[in-house]
């Protein structure tokens, strides 16, 4: 059966869900192959099998970690040419978007990022993207070369299907421009407890009608209540009620999970171009006329801070 080569996202081993949901998208193409760099290359086998990976490529060289971006773009050209995949599978962080970027440069192939699903077609793979800030889904295919293409977090369900898993070394020969950007230095963000936005099954957003940062607790209460990522409208973040880290929007992240709930967010194009493709919206807003509400599966009419709290307790009380 053909083979179809996965870019791994993980930490120190540790596989991110990205990587698992592009495994299942992977099945439907052809055999798995992962390829997994950097400290914990080797540690990230056994999930990658569980999940359907026939055979894992690893390479622990420290360039990886010493240099930006371009050494991954050459262990994926070398895996490329070991593999001869049918597609070329990246998860659509921004790193991910600037590797499978380069990649497909080098190899004269086409690529498509920010797929929403993919499907197995007689001339190659099918992608599903959203277009115009998701008021219209388009479906295309690569033409030339060997698809590239990367594929948003929350696209696909991750489902376990045990495969070899074989793990072989990978070669890689850096080219001269992999150590042209070297990492002087790292600070690591603190962390909220709370998951990673763009891969969170649950968003709790909040906008210009929070009207302050120090009201944003509400909009965190809420999200901690969900176990949800939070977010934040561009409104909220230009006047430095958030940081710009959970803006979502066509300038900041892109967010697609099963369920997004935007408070005292208006809903103009730029931020529904970072949410629209979410499964389930809700909107709280006290202005009926507001255009989110064109594109919410339940809308609330109501001053958020009468709404959020409630809501909030409702759901504590209920957990408990």
């Amino acid at each position: 059966m053909a083979e179809v080569l996965v870019y791994v996202d993980h930490v120190d081993g540790a596989v991110r869900k990205p990587t698992l949901e592009l495994l299942t998208l992977a099945r439907r193409l052809g055999d798995p192959v992962a390829l997994a760099l950097g400290a914990g290359a080797q540690a990230t086998a056994p999930v990658l099998a569980e999940h359907g990976a026939v055979k894992v490529l690893t390479s622990d060289a420290p360039e990886y970690a010493d240099y930006l971006v371009v050494p991954k773009v050459d262990a994926l050209q070398a895996a490329h040419e070991l593999v001869s995949p049918v597609a070329v599978l990246v998860p659509s962080s921004a790193e991910g978007k600037e590797i499978a970027a380069r990649l497909a440069v080098r190899i004269g192939s086409g690529i498509i990022t920010d797929a929403t699903d993919l499907e197995a077609g007689t001339d190659g793979p099918i992608a599903t993207q959203a277009a115009f800030a998701a008021s219209f889904t388009t479906k295309s295919r690569i033409t030339k070369g060997v698809p590239v293409i990367t594929v948003k977090p929350n696209s696909a369900p991750v489902e376990a299907a045990p495969a070899a898993g074989t793990v072989q070394p990978l070669t890689v020969s850096f080219s001269a421009q992999a150590t042209g950007t070297k990492v002087v230095s790292r600070t690591a963000r603190e962390s909220t407890g709370r998951p990673e936005l763009t891969e969170a099954a649950i968003v709790v957003s909040g906008g210009r009608g929070v009207n302050g940062a120090e009201n944003f607790h509400l909009i965190e209460a809420l999200a901690d209540s969900l176990g949800a990522a939070v977010g934040a409208s561009r409104a909220a973040v230009d006047a430095g009620w958030y940081p710009h880290s959970n803006q979502v929007g066509q300038t900041g992240k892109s967010v697609s999970p099963q369920l997004y709930i935007a408070n005292g967010i208006s809903g103009a194009i730029q931020h529904r171009a970072g949410m629209q493709t979410s499964k389930t919206i809700i909107a709280v807003n006290k202005d009926a006329e507001a255009p989110i509400f064109d594109l919410v599966d339940y809308g609330i009419v109501g001053d958020l801070f009468n709404v959020v709290p409630q809501l909030t307790n409702e759901i504590n009380t209920r957990k408990g």
